[in-house]
């Protein structure tokens, strides 16, 4: 988990970005900014982020557009975790209390920021009606099964929450925990098919005798010998 010293000091401007890329969870213009909270990402403000590579900014046309890195994600997630800068006054300390809150009720559901803000693609006004959907039929109905492709998501968007960095160490059993709602078999499946991704790395743990009971009933066969930890990105 990130410590506060590692959520860099910003400025209450800097930081309503952050929040506002967060919880929209799509790349945002400096119009799009304006009309959602009031402000756009200009100047020092939208340089410093990109210096620490916080966002992303495509300055190829106007308006400019702004979207977080996988290390923005990181240190929104943990803004909560610092002192708020004075400069914001009470309202930076109440977003703060709501951030801190946020991240508390979505632990303990085991749901990921960026599947709880994550975009559903609809297209409708919340003013507009909505069709009503016919109830089903059948009570022997069934969802929809998991593509490998999302499980994949669904992983990578776990371990993004869990590591202190890319390419960290962490444990299967805690990736399962956050996956608590996945099919086994689809979830061993999919980190199988990993392994064969450049930027992941799936091993068993060498000392066995550390090894928990929750460790090792995490564990995913793969060839001949269980596996107990993942990290995804550069060694």
């Amino acid at each position: 988990m990130t410590s506060p010293a590692d959520v860099p000091h910003l400025t209450p401007n800097q930081i309503n970005a952050l929040v506002v890329l967060m919880v929209e969870a799509r790349r945002l213009t400096n119009v799009e900014l304006k009309e959602l909270a009031g402000f756009t990402l200009t100047g020092k403000d939208n340089a410093k982020l990109v210096d620490l590579g916080l966002v992303d900014t495509d300055r190829t046309h106007r308006p400019f557009a702004h979207e977080l890195t996988e290390q923005g994600w990181r240190v929104a997630r943990q803004l909560h975790t610092a002192a708020p800068p004075k400069a914001g006054g009470s309202t930076t300390r109440s977003l703060f209390a709501v951030l801190s809150n946020l991240h508390r009720s979505l632990d303990r559901l085991r749901v990921s920021h960026g599947d709880f803000f994550k975009q559903t693609g609809a297209t409708a006004s919340l003013s507009e009606p909505r069709p009503e959907v016919p109830a089903p039929t059948t009570t022997a109905a069934t969802a929809a099964p998991v593509s490998a492709a999302e499980v994949e998501a669904l992983v990578r968007s776990a371990y993004r929450d869990l590591a202190t960095a890319p390419g960290a160490w962490v444990g299967l059993a805690d990736v399962r925990d956050r996956l608590a709602d996945t099919d086994r078999a689809a979830l061993d499946a999919a980190l199988r098919a990993m392994v064969g991704r450049e930027d992941v790395r799936i091993i068993p743990v060498a000392n066995t005798k550390s090894l928990t009971p929750r460790d090792r009933a995490a564990a995913v066969r793969i060839g001949n010998e269980d596996n107990h930890a993942l990290a995804i990105g550069p060694a």
